[in-house]
């Protein structure tokens, strides 16, 4: 006859076993069944391959061509040119971008970044950044990205001010002369002046705050295996 202290033992050892193994079962069935991921709505903007296909041949005959004969016969007739025909952005650096700049906004008071704003934009012909940094498309179109925030019912691209608070760059430029860029207008060039402005940078344009604007992004040619 088994003692009754083994015959508890026994039990005893089975109760932990099962509830060990019911307890793997579960580690299991939450591994192999995760949450499901939400599904997002394509934005209103979206457009086919088609309509994308036909804005793009649209820009190659009313926007390229005058863009080439202007680089090469009047701005610096001297160098070969061809027109860029993107601006690419890393995809992390822009969410790091936009992830900033919730951050920037939340602590400057902003109630609502509105808006990413797209400039177009044009580099110098020759020059650095201010970092030092050489311009890596001399004389190409390119974009730079600035957050809106609404004030009385319109939206205003923004940057943080030294107090810490969101300013308006509009105020910053409304006063200057020559704004952020200069147009030339000599006889050579004015039937090309409202097409691509000269850049410069201007100094008096600086200020202690913090910008938002993103720029440098890797532009060029078509890559062959697009549009």
């Amino acid at each position: 006859m088994k003692r009754p202290h083994t015959l508890i033992s026994k039990i005893l050892y089975s109760s932990i076993l099962i509830a060990f193994i019911n307890c793997k079962k579960e580690e299991k069935k939450d591994i192999e069944q995760p949450h499901p991921i939400a599904t997002v709505s394509a934005p209103e903007g979206i457009i086919s391959i088609k309509e994308a296909s036909t804005l793009y041949n649209n820009y190659t005959e009313h926007r390229a061509d005058i863009i080439e004969q202007y680089e090469q016969k009047v701005r610096a007739p001297e160098k070969e040119f061809q027109v860029g025909r993107f601006v690419d952005f890393d995809y992390q650096t822009i969410k790091d971008y936009i992830a900033y700049v919730d951050q920037e906004a939340k602590n400057a008071g902003v109630e609502k970044v509105t808006k990413l704003r797209l400039y177009f934009a044009n580099y110098p012909t020759k020059g650095n950044f201010p970092d030092g940094k050489p311009f890596v498309h001399p004389r190409q179109n390119s974009i730079f990205i600035v957050p809106t925030l609404n004030k009385k019912g319109e939206d205003y691209a923004f940057y943080i001010g030294e107090n810490g608070k969101a300013e308006l760059i509009r105020d910053l430029t409304m006063n200057q002369i020559n704004g952020i860029g200069n147009y030339r207008h000599d006889e050579t060039e004015k039937s090309y002046a409202s097409i691509i402005p000269t850049f410069t940078l201007n100094s008096s344009l600086q200020t202690r705050g913090t910008s938002l604007a993103l720029n440098r992004g890797n532009g060029g040619p078509p890559p062959r295996t697009d549009f």
